[in-house]
């Protein structure tokens, strides 16, 4: 199901993005902590002790677009020490390279009230790239998918990595997986990424993007199922998609 936010300008986009995301982030910390006391109360009575209650996680996205709503975020003042941050996807690059994902967060999110929160980045360039998905995907961090991810889109339709034009498509969208390795054949650089399934399972999800022809995409990716895949996630009927779109 897609929930359509139109704004006139970048401005209003970014504030209201931000705000949505921090009242999503608000009530997965709030979930968190109540499963936690819970469990507590149940460790007490058994006389064990816990472990304290895991950071609520946020993918967010790269490229150009979402920098504004990054720095808008960023200024805001959450409870940032209970929240790791991470990526929907990420070039295979070294994190020095401009195209890394993982370098304008750092530039951009993780900067003035958002400095306190934790970073797992996903690429790690020292390693082999199918070595290094295997990794993520038995690293207990990643154990659970995001509790907020905020995603792109681009004209051809891919959110994520997951390009229909690479090899790795049908793996990408039917593993139940967290993460893959993609080798885009119209978009330079290998990719790591979230998979379809572990996009699927995000409660709070949200679309970022901005101008007519990018709506005009998502209205036809959304009319019936195409091989792209935001038209894979608009058309699961178990999916709320809540899109931020800006006119200009």
């Amino acid at each position: 199901m897609i929930e359509l936010h139109a704004f006139d300008d970048q401005r209003a986009q970014s504030d209201a993005l931000a705000k949505a995301v921090g009242d999503a982030l608000h009530a997965s910390l709030a979930a968190q902590a109540a499963t936690s006391d819970a469990g507590i109360a149940g460790a007490s009575t058994a006389g064990n002790a816990t472990a304290g209650a895991r950071p609520a996680l946020l993918a967010v996205s790269g490229g150009s677009s979402p920098r504004p709503f990054l720095q808008t975020l960023s200024t805001h003042s959450f409870d940032w020490p209970r929240i790791a941050v991470t990526l929907v996807d990420d070039r295979w690059v070294p994190e020095t390279d401009s195209a890394s994902n993982a370098q304008l967060v750092r530039a951009t999110l993780l900067q003035r009230a958002a400095q306190d929160a934790t970073f797992w980045p996903l690429a790690d360039t020292t390693q082999d790239l199918h070595s290094h998905v295997a990794t993520l995907n038995a690293d207990p961090r990643f154990a659970n998918v995001p509790d907020v991810a905020i995603l792109g889109m681009g004209e051809d339709g891919h959110t994520a990595s997951i390009f229909a034009d690479a090899p790795e498509w049908d793996h990408a969208i039917t593993t139940a997986e967290r993460f893959v390795a993609v080798h885009p054949g119209s978009a330079p650089h290998a990719r790591v990424s979230w998979s379809l399934s572990a996009l699927k399972e995000i409660r709070h999800l949200f679309l970022l993007i901005a101008g007519p022809r990018k709506m005009d995409v998502l209205n036809a990716a959304a009319s019936s199922l195409q091989k792209n895949a935001i038209s894979q996630l608009a058309n699961d009927k178990g999916v709320r998609l809540d899109v931020y779109w800006c006119a200009n």
